[in-house]
């Protein structure tokens, strides 16, 4: 782990390349979402473990309750191309339901408009200077 030079022990760590990747943790190697949302599952699963549990079983009320916070820990964990779960079902959302399926195809191309522009501009010069335009 480490080298001694002189009675001098150096550790060395490693350092990751991307540091855009890198989260800080903050608490018991969390991160600030992660705890919220474990939080959130554990105030929402276990009270409803222990309501159910006299009345539907042991392993009935725990399944429910694992199915209950499953989302909680869905979007603490789940991470694709940087971007939390709620932004992928987002952006999924957009992508298979609220967009058309066929985007028309429109392109500005600016050589066209200087055409456009440079006929409009012979139009007005033929107006001011009496010569007619036969169409």
């Amino acid at each position: 782990m480490g080298r001694t030079d002189g009675g001098d022990t150096i550790a060395y760590v490693p350092v990751p390349k991307d540091l855009t990747h890198v989260k800080t943790k903050f608490l018991f190697n969390l991160t600030k979402r992660q705890l919220v949302c474990f939080g959130g599952g554990a105030l929402v699963g276990v009270p409803l473990f222990f309501l159910t549990k006299p009345y539907i079983g042991t392993s009935t009320a725990a399944l429910i309750m694992v199915f209950l916070m499953l989302p909680f820990f869905l979007l603490a964990l789940y991470e694709k191309n940087g971007q939390p779960l709620e932004k992928v079902a987002k952006n999924m959302a957009n992508v298979l339901f609220l967009r058309p399926k066929q985007r028309l195809y429109r392109t500005n191309n600016f050589y066209s408009a200087l055409e456009k522009q440079n006929s409009l501009d012979t139009e007005v010069y033929n107006i001011l200077h009496g010569k007619a335009v036969k169409k």
